[in-house]
């Protein structure tokens, strides 16, 4: 039973892994479409501050797939998940909440339960990168 539950759990890892590349790479074209269009809006070759903002959102975005791959890869390779690239992924998530984040329309809990949430996020980093110094041959 556990030969097969591995099996399923390798196949599901897998199919998994071809599904975000597919959503990745078509994200990435999508991104590609987007400069082009912010590109060649007038005035020509000169984004606006909002289309930098949406640009860079949808960038942090694509970035978030490649790391969610990376963690995938991680997990099929060793069969276990890597915090620091749990850790890597959401720091990046919430760089992307923070860029698009419009502050005035937010409630200021909100963005104080953000910036703890950034601050949570950053000291398991930390510590985390403190713990594979003290570990050398845990790479």
């Amino acid at each position: 039973m556990e030969i097969l539950l591995t099996r399923a759990q390798k196949f599901i890892a897998f199919t998994l892994a071809i599904l975000l590349v597919l959503v990745v790479a078509l994200s990435t074209l999508h991104l590609g479409v987007l400069i082009a269009e912010e590109i060649w809006k007038p005035p020509r070759f000169l984004i606006a501050v909002h289309g930098l903002l949406d640009i860079f959102a949808f960038f942090l975005l694509v970035l978030i797939g490649v790391e969610l791959l990376e963690t995938l890869k991680a997990y099929v390779k060793t069969d276990a998940i890597r915090v620091r690239l749990v850790l890597e992924v959401a720091l990046i998530a919430m760089a992307r909440k923070v860029i698009i984040l419009e502050p005035e329309g937010v409630a200021a809990l909100t963005l104080l339960g953000v910036a703890a949430l950034i601050l949570a996020l950053s000291v398991a980093f930390y510590f985390e990168r403190q713990a594979q110094k003290d570990q050398p041959s845990a790479h």
